[in-house]
């Protein structure tokens, strides 16, 4: 059975904005930024999901007042 790629991003992004947050809290001063890009790739995934998921239910929309302006 085939994974559905959306389906491992959502589990991921949240583990790795979770790995961003322990690691900027409990490593030293000199490390802390290399636990930056994870978090910010993490938000940047769910945000990059929301914002498709707007888009294609407004898409949707249209085509559905498309359909009943015809009738």
């Amino acid at each position: 059975m085939k994974m559905n790629k959306r389906l491992i991003l959502s589990f991921l992004a949240p583990i790795m904005i979770f790995l961003s947050a322990s690691g900027f809290i409990l490593r030293k001063n000199s490390r802390k930024i290399f636990y930056l890009p994870i978090g910010l790739m993490g938000i940047v995934i769910i945000l990059e999901k929301d914002l498709s998921r707007r888009f294609d239910r407004k898409n949707i929309l249209k085509k559905i007042k498309s359909y009943k302006k015809g009738k």
